[in-house]
């Protein structure tokens, strides 16, 4: 691993770099200058590339060294961050430059599949590419917050050497040696993430309709989301995991029939119902499951399918 580690013969002080692990950042959309622009406020050494070299002008004026090619920007540091726009383009860009980047570490930041990831893994294996497969849980201003995560999966030794660097994007957290399922937790924390939106603006809609300010309605949900529905979703992770769903709070059957206040409420302000009406659909599945006498967290015996492992 390179650092830079260089001290002033004259006075025995350290150089402003001291000690910051040179990156290189691969692809300049609005997340990977991001990126690079996060390691450029903490010091790093940082290289960057781009197929259309205007994009990396205002990072160059921060201190980023612009490589001219692909095989320089990898050759300029033992870390290599990749975010493209997909996996075809990341092959199109490391594809040329594999030998160049035998023994380095690439953390790859390319939105993809579970699937994808571990096929990259191989072809990281076959040319001697330490990888780590990485999903960013923010959205561009959002990358130097540590409150923000990002999640990452693949070689434990990579994320254990790289980690200090790592968090400078935000909170670094490994999820194992599998490659996919950083990937994974990505693809289900957006499921959550649009239906928690989806479920606020029907919502807002409902109370807007009227007279209640968005802010207004919004302050409640928020206290609501991370007390309440918290507090729910920490006890149905244990029935989930344990297979039993005890109705002692409140059942299926109970939920059914409190869904249908929400629907006629939507219905006589005009308000879009698609949404309370999947949801009392599944529901009903569930109830036609057997599951009617138990928890709102049974609803997840009918989304399993055939899938339960």
């Amino acid at each position: 691993m390179n650092t830079v580690n260089t001290v002033n013969a004259a006075n025995g002080t350290a150089a402003p770099n001291a000690g910051r692990v040179p990156v290189t950042v691969i692809g300049l959309g609005n997340m990977g200058s991001a990126l690079a622009a996060a390691f450029l406020d903490r010091g790093h050494p940082t290289t960057v590339w781009n197929r259309s070299p205007e994009k990396a002008k205002a990072l160059a004026e921060r201190g980023a060294h612009v490589a001219a090619t692909p095989e320089e920007a990898v050759a300029a540091a033992e870390l290599v961050i990749a975010c493209v726009l997909d996996y075809d383009a990341l092959h199109t860009v490391v594809d040329p430059v594999a030998a160049r980047l035998a023994g380095r570490t690439l953390v790859n930041a390319t939105s993809g599949s579970p699937e994808q990831a571990r096929e990259f893994e191989g072809w990281a294996d076959a040319h001697d590419v330490a990888y780590l497969d990485g999903a960013v849980m923010t959205t561009p201003p959002g990358v130097g917050n540590p409150d923000m995560m990002f999640l990452y999966s693949g070689s434990e030794q990579a994320f254990e050497t790289y980690r200090g660097a790592l968090e400078v994007l935000g909170d670094p957290l490994y999820l194992g040696a599998d490659p996919g399922v950083a990937s994974l937790y990505d693809a289900a924390l957006l499921g959550v993430m649009w239906s928690t939106f989806t479920g606020w603006l029907h919502g807002t809609a409902l109370v807007g309709a009227d007279g209640v300010a968005a802010t207004d309605f919004t302050e409640l949900a928020n206290r609501w989301l991370g007390g309440a529905v918290h507090s729910f979703l920490t006890r149905y992770a244990g029935q989930v995991d344990e297979g039993r769903y005890p109705g002692d709070d409140a059942t299926v059957d109970v939920q059914i029939a409190t869904i249908d206040h929400l629907i006629h409420a939507a219905a006589d302000r005009g308000v879009d119902n698609a949404l309370p009406e999947l949801l009392k659909s599944t529901m009903e599945r569930t109830r036609d499951a057997g599951h009617g006498g138990d928890s709102y967290a049974s609803v997840i015996e009918v989304m399993r399918g055939s899938t339960r492992v």
